[in-house]
C-alpha cells in the first residue's frame, strides 16, 4: 500500500505553502474527506485537524486521519487474494514563537493490522532582513514495526531519519522563491541476510521456470536506503489577484532510483467568494539496480524486487480545485469558513512492468503487455476559522 499512500500524501502535500515569517498559524478546524480510486484499489476516509493558539506565543494542533482500504491491485490479483483493512493515524504538534523564530515539535502514531509507525519531529524557522528571508531546519525520527497477517511471528523493526533544510526569499513584491533539501535514511534493525523490512512482505518476484513459464519467490531488499531530494519553488502574484506557482524537484537514492518532477499551478479568484485552481505535473524515474520484471532463474542475485514503484516509469497529473468562501456570519461562532473541493487525475505508464494477469497461453513469459495505471484522488474539506 506504500504507493497508494504516497499518492494520497502527495496530493495533500501539494497544497502546502512556502515558509513564512515568524507568526503563529490561524486558529481553525479542518474537516476532510479523501478518496482514492485506481489500479484496483479504493481508499477513503475522514480527517479532522484542530489548531488552537495559547496566548501570543504558543500554537497547538491535533489531527485524526483514517484510511479504509479495499484492494485488488495488480500485485494482489497476480499472487494473493483481495483484502480490506483500516489504518488510523493520530498526531499532535506545537509551535513556540520567540521573536523572529518558530520552534516546532510533533508526534504522529499510525496503526494498522500489520504495520505500526511512530514519528517524532523537531524544527526551527528563523526570519531575517525584515522578514524578507526565512531559513528553516527540521529533523524527524521514526520507529516502525512491520508485521504480516499470515504469520503472527513475523516482525521487522525499521528506523527512519529525515533531515530537512528550507530557505525562502521575497525577491520582489510579486515574486517569492523557496529552496528545499531533504535527506532521508531508512535502516532495518537486527535482521539476517535473508530477511527484509523495506519491502512489502506480501509481494513476490517472478523468475523463468525453464519450461517456458515462470514461478514466484519472495522479494529481498537491502537493509538500508538513503535518499536526497532538492526542490525549487516559486510563486508569482499577478495584478488581478491571481498567481502562478512552479516547482522543480530532483530525487536520487542509494538503490539507483533517479527522479525528476515538474509542476505548474494557476490560481484564479472570481469575485470575492471563489478561487479556482488548475494544476499540471510531470514525473519520471529510473528503476532500482536490483529491480526486474522477470528474473532469469531463482535467486538470480543478492537482492530481488518486482515492486512497480521501483521500476522505470513516468506519470502525469492533471488537477482541478475550487474554494468557496462562505459569507461572514452565515455559520455562527466562526469568523470565516470555506468549502473546498480538489480532484487529481493520475496517469502512470510503466516502462518495464508487465501485466502478469494475462493468460500464459496468449503471451510468453516476459512478453506480456506493459502495465499502466489511472487513478483519481478527491479531497473535499471544510475549514473554519475561530
Amino acid at each position: 500500500m506504500a504507493v497508494i499512500n504516497r499518492l494520497l500524501l502527495l496530493a495533500l502535500a501539494l497544497a502546502s505553502g512556502f515558509l513564512q515569517a515568524a507568526v503563529l498559524p490561524d486558529e481553525r478546524i479542518d474537516v476532510l474527506y479523501h478518496g482514492y480510486d485506481g489500479g484496483g484499489a479504493e481508499i477513503n476516509g475522514p480527517s479532522i485537524l484542530v489548531r488552537k493558539n495559547l496566548g501570543a506565543s504558543v500554537s497547538v494542533a491535533a489531527n485524526y486521519y483514517v484510511d479504509m482500504v479495499s484492494s485488488a491491485s495488480i500485485d494482489v490479483q497476480a499472487t494473493a487474494s483481495p483484502y480490506s483493512e483500516e489504518r488510523k493515524e493520530n498526531g499532535i504538534s506545537g509551535q513556540y514563537l520567540v521573536d523572529r523564530s518558530t520552534i516546532s515539535l510533533g508526534y504522529t502514531r499510525s496503526k494498522e493490522n500489520d504495520y505500526d509507525a511512530s514519528t517524532y519531529t523537531f524544527g526551527i524557522d528563523q526570519s531575517f532582513f525584515g522578514d524578507l528571508t526565512t531559513l528553516g531546519f527540521g529533523v524527524s525520527f521514526g520507529e516502525d514495526v512491520v508485521g504480516q497477517n499470515t504469520d503472527p511471528t513475523y516482525e521487522r523493526n525499521l528506523e527512519r531519519r529525515k533531515y530537512s533544510f528550507n530557505a525562502s526569499q521575497i525577491v520582489t513584491k510579486n515574486l517569492l522563491a523557496s529552496l528545499s533539501f531533504d535527506s532521508v535514511s531508512d535502516q532495518c534493525l537486527d535482521l539476517t541476510q535473508d530477511e527484509s523490512c523495506l519491502n512489502n512482505p506480501y509481494r513476490s518476484v517472478r523468475y523463468l521456470s525453464g519450461t517456458g513459464g515462470y514461478l514466484y519467490q519472495s522479494e529481498l531488499y537491502p537493509h538500508t536506503r538513503n535518499s536526497d531530494a532538492l526542490g525549487l519553488r516559486a510563486i508569482y502574484y499577478l495584478p488581478y489577484r491571481a498567481s502562478v506557482r512552479a516547482e522543480v524537484r530532483q530525487f536520487s537514492d542509494s538503490w539507483g532510483v533517479d527522479a525528476d518532477n515538474f509542476e505548474l499551478r494557476y490560481l484564479h479568484p472570481y469575485r470575492e467568494q471563489w478561487l479556482f485552481e488548475v494544476k499540471y505535473r510531470m514525473y519520471k524515474q529510473t528503476g532500482a539496480d536490483f529491480y526486474s520484471d522477470l528474473f532469469p532463474y531463482r535467486d538470480a542475485q543478492n537482492f530481488l524486487a518486482r515492486d512497480k514503484e521501483l521500476s522505470p516509469f513516468s506519470s502525469t497529473t492533471i488537477g482541478l480545485g475550487v474554494t468557496y468562501k462562505v459569507p461572514a456570519g452565515f455559520i455562527p461562532w466562526f469568523e470565516k469558513s470555506t468549502v473546498n473541493l480538489n480532484w487529481d487525475k493520475f496517469d502512470i505508464d510503466y516502462d518495464d512492468f508487465r501485466d502478469a494477469r494475462v493468460s500464459p497461453t496468449d503471451y510468453a513469459a516476459g512478453e506480456e503487455p506493459l502495465y499502466s495505471l489511472q487513478a483519481d484522488v478527491i479531497r473535499f474539506y471544510l475549514s473554519f476559522w475561530f
